[in-house]
């Protein structure tokens, strides 16, 4: 299963970096590709749930303003 993230805040690859791990240490998740330049992150992983992956994006200090499946 395959999510893409739309993420408002990142401004460097340091803030990608800090989504990424986050996004990767959620339950479920296999994979985070994350791109501060397009402000997406692209998560592979089983039983992906829009809340959680909402929940890891704001952890890490940003806003998930859109998850597609």
């Amino acid at each position: 299963m395959k999510s893409i993230v739309t993420i408002e805040g990142m401004s460097c690859g340091h803030c990608a970096m800090r989504v990424k791990k986050t996004l990767e240490e959620t339950s479920g998740v296999r994979s985070a590709t994350v791109d501060a330049v397009t402000g997406k992150a692209e998560v592979e992983g089983d039983a992906l749930d829009a809340n959680m992956l909402r929940r890891a994006v704001e952890k890490a200090g940003y806003k998930a303003v859109a998850i597609l499946p």
